[in-house]
């Protein structure tokens, strides 16, 4: 069997220790290297000559962490690494993943030109923000579930009259696949956006009176969306909302909407690391789920067996 190699990219530095302690192996010793005007430029400190190489790392914002791990894919290829599989948490630009109007990019497509341009052999991500972006591929993409690790600690909660939201019509595929697991019902929060990140208005279709909600989504960015479903879904009766997000952008004024909000709480997974901390926010490893996953890759066994 191919040794395995894991690296940690500067952006998922902390997730990616995790990763290696729940394999059993030490991160690999890797340098990024930086110029004076911030250009980068990834170094192995060990062979890798023959070997099973994972690279873990997230790619929000800004570019530069894409970047990195397209260089880092490049020197793990010209250093003879038998295959180079990319663990990537997070997806960034996934959002982009159709013309949803004239003349605009379909980011999602672009990055998995970029993926695969550079000679990765397999991509490992979570929660994409549409499935049918691993059609993008023409590589192995395992597509890991993030109610995995989130919907066991709901269940633990041991909430009586639960029933599940969507934040938007979008999600509803998504919310319906996490309700299954509890055996639960769904409603949907209707909105309607004037721009992105800015909502017009709301409705809530469906009865939360006198039930404790739980909203689902793969993302959670400025938490406008969230948050105004939140207060929507109190003012209709609900008992309690509480919000499951696998990936936890939280940009501008997202800590200070949560805090204001009716949310009982966030739950979130540590693909992206949090900017702050926020009592209202718990957060959930995806650490084991994903060292599973590289054991199964290796060993040649089921990725589906993990969440099916």
């Amino acid at each position: 069997m191919k040794q395995v190699r894991i690296f940690a990219g500067s952006a998922s530095r902390a997730l990616a220790e995790g990763i290696a302690a729940a394999y059993g192996k030490p991160l690999g010793d890797l340098t990024i290297q930086r110029f004076a005007d911030t250009e980068m430029g990834p170094s192995f400190n060990e062979s890798v000559r023959g070997c099973e190489v994972f690279l873990i790392q997230s790619t929000p914002p800004p570019a530069e962490n894409l970047m990195e791990l397209m260089l880092m894919v490049d020197a793990a290829k010209r250093a003879s690494a038998h295959k180079v599989n990319i663990v990537m948490p997070y997806m960034g630009y996934a959002r982009q993943d159709r013309k949803d109007k004239p003349r605009v990019s379909i980011g999602a497509k672009v990055v998995a030109n970029i993926i695969q341009s550079v000679g990765t052999d397999r991509l490992m991500t979570c929660e994409l923000h549409a499935g049918q972006i691993q059609g993008f591929f023409d590589i192995p993409v395992d597509h890991l579930d993030g109610a995995t690790v989130t919907a066991p600690y709901i269940k633990s909660l041991n909430l009586d009259n639960l029933i599940f939201a969507s934040p938007d019509v979008g999600g509803v595929v998504r919310t319906r696949a996490f309700a299954k697991k509890f055996g639960a019902e769904i409603v949907v929060c209707d909105k309607t956006r004037l721009r992105a990140n800015e909502i017009a208005s709301m409705q809530v279709i469906g009865d939360v009176a006198g039930m404790n909600v739980v909203l689902v989504d793969d993302m959670v960015d400025t938490a406008g969306t969230i948050c105004k479903a939140a207060d929507l879904l109190m003012e209709r009766g609900a008992l309690s909302v509480r919000a499951v997000i696998t990936h936890p952008l939280l940009s501008g004024p997202a800590h200070e909407r949560i805090r204001a909000s009716a949310l009982t709480e966030l739950v979130v997974t540590d693909t992206i690391p949090l900017k702050e901390q926020n009592e209202k926010i718990r957060v959930i490893s995806v650490a084991h789920l994903f060292a599973h996953a590289i054991r199964n890759v290796v060993t040649h066994e089921s990725i589906s067996s993990l969440f099916v």
